[in-house]
């Protein structure tokens, strides 16, 4: 356990070889923020180890009572300290580089062992003590969550720009490496089916992965799961492929099927192992959905762009999303009071480091284990050059969709075509793909009009239309600047299908601020209220929602007329089906859990088959 086998020297090689393939793969990938460690300049790296350094990780065995996250404590010693030494944490410990090519990039390395795996994170070692520098000496705590492997830190001098490794920790590691862990639910394709998803080590040779569930405190049942995962040559490019891969591990999904509306459920992740013998996880809860129509009280989450953060203080690799924590703990702290959440876009941020889908999975497990967690695809979890995205950009890292679409169920008819419908109670949910072609003739475009066309209005009055980028309106700082105060091409082909079907409400993310406009149509604001709207449908208010967490985005000094309210802060909406006839719609800010911005909708159904311009069905001229 404390890698008394392990050859320090290999170790080295390996950390030398990352920072170097770190820093040109991050150096040209524009759009994304700044990565931390991009800014190590390994290349300049001299070996310093040093027998009065020292660095040590307890305890050795973590998760002893079944836990899948644990605060690790590192003890740093140096003799000759300055405020620029740093560690890393590194998993596997022992990196395996024999997998790796022995040029990528075209670096032009002349040593071996090379290496294919970043470390997760790191911490400057005199992080909440001024002292550091002084004593040489001090205690860092590093929150670890089970990722499959064992974890070793190393001791970094000489600051980010001419670092020298002083000293490499012993190994730790979960008693359980393979658990099943991080579960997420998913609606599936029919109202009454739930897909709950999670991630394990377990392989389908060594174990079959299944759910025990059933009524609360009724009788359990168990459903088979399938089992997935994608390996480095899934990925398209760098640093998916290089430095920034790791092993997902397996991925598996059941599929609970014929449940009663509004039921309350329990169940648990099982694993059969080969020797007879069962791996179960914690037990869980949640409540059916509502059986299309349902009148019943209906709580709905928004929000786009999150992203994810250390709560541990360390840097990471999308160390730029600021108000990700407080959105979550929001969500966590008001679990009780909704009943489904969309995620629309932009998830982790991961850009090509794969260990981070699973700090993903472990910031968000409380809401997604309960609740259904649905969501979108974004241009980080998408684009990537000659991919076939819609966007030829590096914004993925490399990943072009793969991860996101292995490790989280929605019950798209292709998973590669990221478009989909689903229905909750009184809502039709219509959730595009921006990062694919949506214009008119395209496969996408077929849909969304499928979609909008076929739901029951009488049953299912309020319809909501969603997608990672603005197709519709924002008066972001960029957008502005272009002139067009959306996506390229957005709402050219779309509009005429949100007015024909009298579409409620367009929701966005990718710009990281909140917006919301007007009813609108065509340029042109059709009712000039802002805090409640009644009577006939008319035009769609579009509103972008995507503060979740990550950087901030500016609006342009001059607002359009069409916008109503602008919040350059983190938040996320919440809709309230009270019945049929009156809709509650509220922005809450993440710093405070407060309302900022609200209105009402009540309609009958009436209102809804009244005849608009260019959103009435043709009549004959005879009387």
């Amino acid at each position: 356990m404390k890698g008394s086998s392990f050859s320090k020297i290999n170790m080295i090689f390996v950390i030398l070889c990352f920072f170097t393939n770190l820093r040109i793969c991050l150096g040209d990938m524009n759009g994304i923020g700044e990565q931390p460690p991009s800014k190590i300049a390994i290349h300049k790296t001299i070996l310093a180890l040093h027998s009065s350094a020292s660095i040590t990780a307890s305890p050795f065995l973590l998760g002893n009572k079944g836990e899948d996250t644990e605060l690790v404590t590192v003890e740093v010693e140096s003799p000759e300290p300055t405020n620029e030494d740093w560690v890393g944490v590194f998993s596997p410990a022992n990196l395996n580089s024999s997998i790796c090519t022995p040029d990528p990039g075209g670096i032009g390395w002349v040593e071996t062992p090379y290496t294919c795996s970043a470390p997760i994170k790191y911490k400057y070692a005199n992080h909440s003590n001024p002292n550091y520098k002084k004593t040489g000496k001090n205690t860092l705590k590093f929150q670890l969550i089970n990722q499959r492997a064992d974890f070793s830190f190393a001791l970094f001098s000489g600051g980010l720009s001419n670092p020298r490794l002083v000293s490499i920790s012993n190994f730790i590691a979960f008693a359980n490496p393979k658990a099943p862990v991080y579960p997420r639910l998913a609606h599936g394709k029919s109202w009454n089916e739930m897909t709950v998803t999670w991630t394990s080590g377990y392989d389908i040779s060594e174990a079959v992965p299944f759910v025990e569930w059933g009524p609360k405190g009724g009788k359990q049942i168990q459903s088979a799961a399938g089992t997935l995962t994608f390996n480095r040559n899934s990925m398209c490019g760098e640093p998916a492929r290089t430095v920034g891969w790791r092993d997902p591990g397996f991925i598996h999904t059941s599929f609970l099927k014929e449940l009663w509306p509004n039921m309350k459920y329990t169940y648990r992740l099982g694993h059969f192992l080969s020797d007879g013998s069962y791996v179960w996880s914690k037990r869980y809860s949640f409540k059916a959905s509502p059986y299309p129509g349902q009148n019943s009280l209906q709580r709905v989450i928004i929000f786009g762009d999150m992203g994810r953060a250390e709560r541990d203080g360390s840097n990471e690799y999308a160390d730029y999303q600021p108000g990700s924590l407080n959105t979550t703990d929001q969500l966590i702290n008001d679990l009780d009071n909704f009943d489904i959440v969309f995620h629309i876009g932009d998830m982790p941020y991961a850009n090509g480091y794969i260990s981070q889908w699973d700090q993903f999975t472990v910031q968000v497990q409380q809401i997604s284990s309960k609740v259904p967690y649905m969501i979108a695809s974004g241009n980080h979890e998408r684009d990537w050059p000659n991919s076939g995205s819609f966007y030829d950009t590096p914004d993925s890292g490399g990943e072009c969709g793969v991860p996101a679409e292995t490790m989280y169920y929605y019950p798209a008819e292709n998973k590669a075509k990221f478009w989909y419908a689903t229905d909750y109670g009184m809502f039709r949910f219509c959730i595009a793909d921006s990062e694919h072609d949506w214009r008119e003739g395209s496969e996408q475009y077929k849909f969304i009009e499928h979609c909008l066309a076929t739901v029951d209005r009488k049953q299912q009055p309020w319809l909501i239309f969603a997608a990672h980028r603005p197709l519709g309106y924002s008066s972001n700082d960029w957008y502005a600047k272009e002139g067009s105060f959306q996506e390229p091409m957005g709402r050219e082909s779309l509009q005429g299908l949100w007015q024909k079907y009298k579409v409620d409400i367009g929701f966005y993310g990718h710009v990281h601020n909140y917006e919301r406009v007007c009813p609108i149509y065509q340029n042109q604001c059709v009712n000039n209220e802002k805090t409640h709207y009644s009577g006939t449908g008319n035009g769609t208010i579009h509103v972008v929602v995507g503060g979740g967490g990550s950087h901030l985005s500016d609006f342009t000094t001059a607002p359009p007329i069409w916008s109503i309210f602008r919040d350059r802060d983190y938040g996320f909406v919440k809709l309230t089906a009270f019945n049929h006839s009156y809709l509650l719609f509220e922005y809450k800010k993440s710093s405070d859990g407060k309302v900022y911005d609200s209105f009402t909708i009540s309609r009958d159904y009436r209102d809804v088959l009244a005849c608009v311009h260019d959103g009435c069905e043709k009549t004959p001229l005879a009387t």
